[in-house]
């Protein structure tokens, strides 16, 4: 599962642009996370951020 920090996202869409799922969306400057399509196993998203602002949590 995503946590994302939204105290520390800056809604850049790195993260949105990189997901191969397409789970991540930014709708009007906040960012969506489709659980149903994201399996949290690339960590590509939390890779990229470049404030640190997604946090993947084991299921």
């Amino acid at each position: 599962m995503i946590h994302i920090r939204r105290d520390v996202c800056g809604y850049c869409g790195a993260c949105v642009s990189v997901c191969p799922r397409g789970a991540l969306e930014l709708i009007d400057a906040y960012l969506t996370v489709d659980e149903t399509l994201c399996k949290s196993k690339c960590k590509i998203c939390s890779t990229v951020c470049p404030l640190g602002a997604i946090e993947l949590e084991e299921q």
